[in-house]
């Protein structure tokens, strides 16, 4: 049982980011710096440059400078090695490297594009005084299935609550309207109930000009925040490969992708969680 439950808060934390994803690409653009810290001092720090359909993330590891770009519009991201003038390149998502925006579909189907994973819509209902979508979720693993329950905002698409099969919950629920960085923004808490489990609680701070989230706080201290948020068109190069470099051979073992990033590295924009107003 230990390990289908596991497989099945894979599947859903797997739909809550499908739900989510994506909405850094397609809103204001802006750039940041983003900073990582935990309760032990530990700090990562990077920038980020958000344009139309594209994202750029730089980091320093181990003496290293490295720079990721997402290019959603053409389906590319690139690996760049500044100090060997090298770079990487992998194709996103399906044929063709096309992606699609997600934030419509957990409407119509939160399971779309998900395998293992088919929804059956039960209805409407009200959940924290917002319009939600209710699905039952099935979960086939190895001849083994399971239900779950969502409800998914009507308005943003993201799941505000979800019932698993052996007991669990998360819910997320509105605090108020905050001040932060010089921006106004939504606070929400995400709450986290498992089974002979403590309740843990994630704080999410909703920049709605952004279309993301700005801050999070999660359990055991560690939190992620953007600061220096400066809105604004970016350059074009910013998301284009620097005259000079030369591709490279993808490490073995990992064929046509690009080497892992460093362990607390925010290699991708804040999962922006979509909810709030």
């Amino acid at each position: 049982m230990k390990i289908r439950l596991t497989m099945w808060r894979t599947l859903a934390i797997g739909l809550l980011v499908t739900a989510s994803s994506g909405a850094v690409l397609a809103g204001t653009e802006f750039s940041a710096e983003m900073l990582q810290h935990g309760p032990q001092g530990q700090r990562v720090s990077s920038k980020m440059f958000v344009g139309d359909q594209r994202v750029r993330t730089e980091i320093s590891h181990q003496g290293q400078q490295i720079i990721r770009i997402t290019d959603k519009g053409r389906g590319i991201e690139w690996v760049l090695f500044p100090d060997r003038k090298e770079y990487m390149e992998q194709r996103l998502g399906g044929p063709g490297g096309k992606l699609t925006d997600t934030r419509a579909t957990p409407v119509e189907n939160p399971c779309g594009g998900m395998p293992g994973l088919t929804c059956r819509r039960l209805g409407e209902e009200t959940i924290s005084g917002r319009k939600a979508v209710k699905w039952e979720m099935i979960a086939t693993h190895q001849k083994q299935t399971m239900k779950s329950t969502q409800w998914i905002d009507k308005e943003r698409g993201i799941p505000l609550r979800q019932e698993m099969p052996d007991g669990g919950t998360m819910e997320l629920k509105f605090v108020a309207m905050e001040e932060l960085n010089g921006r106004r923004v939504e606070k929400w808490e995400l709450v986290t109930t498992l089974p002979e489990r403590p309740e843990t609680r994630t704080f999410q701070w909703f920049d709605p000009e952004l279309d993301l989230d700005i801050r999070q706080e999660l359990p055991g201290g560690m939190v992620s925040e953007l600061k220096n948020i400066r809105v604004g068109k970016q350059p074009d190069d910013l998301f284009k490969i620097p005259a000079g470099y030369k591709p490279m051979t993808a490490p073995q073992g990992m064929p046509g992708g690009p080497p892992p990033m460093p362990q607390g590295e925010a290699n991708r924009p804040p999962i922006p969680h979509e909810v709030g107003k």
